[in-house]
């Protein structure tokens, strides 16, 4: 009876069985297979930053067009973003998966030892680190939204006075509300 309970245990915690007599290469395979929402991320990450800097740069050229205009090419604009960004993200989800095998299997290989992926593969499978992936959103938001609110002014400023300066070397108008731009850029340097 005892040595029946220390197989199933030795067996449920990984010791003993198929799982023990995987490869270093078999092993990495499974964690870059636990790892697929990441990398999908990745993609998605790159199609929203790439869409992001399209919309930004899209909104600071809207206040040189006429007041009665911008509502609608403001809404056009996103559509075409929106577009972009529903053709692109797929391509670079696809793409961040095809490359992850041959990109990050020989850092696996190189930086860890049979036993630190064994041990990563029983983090990421294990019920606490699956929860930590279910809340981690919520605590990413939570903690960005604090730091955007804590730094809004001096960042604003900042930004404003970066854009002025910017419009004023490009020699377009300046974006709108100069009075602010001009007062944080006024202000001591570091």
């Amino acid at each position: 009876m005892w040595r029946a309970m220390a197989i199933a245990l030795t067996m449920s915690i990984g010791v003993a069985g198929p799982a023990a007599a995987q490869t270093k290469k078999e092993l990495i395979a499974k964690l870059l297979q636990l790892q697929q929402p990441g990398i999908d991320n990745i993609g998605r990450a790159l199609a929203g930053q790439t869409s992001q800097r399209v919309l930004q740069a899209a909104g600071q050229a809207l206040p040189r067009l006429p007041a009665d205009k911008r509502e609608s090419v403001a809404k056009d604009i996103q559509g075409d973003v929106k577009k972009f960004y529903d053709e692109v993200e797929p391509i670079l989800r696809k793409r961040a998966a095809e490359l992850a095998p041959a990109t990050l299997s020989p850092i696996y290989e190189e930086k860890f030892s049979e036993d630190e992926i064994k041990t990563v593969i029983a983090w990421l499978e294990s019920p606490a680190s699956k929860k930590l992936q279910q809340v981690s959103v919520e605590i990413e938001s939570s903690l960005a939204q604090k730091v955007v609110a804590d730094t809004r002014g001096s960042v604003e400023t900042k930004l404003k006075a970066l854009e002025a300066s910017l419009a004023k070397r490009l020699g377009i108008a300046p974006p709108p509300n100069p009075a602010n731009a001009a007062s944080g850029a006024s202000g001591p340097k570091k």
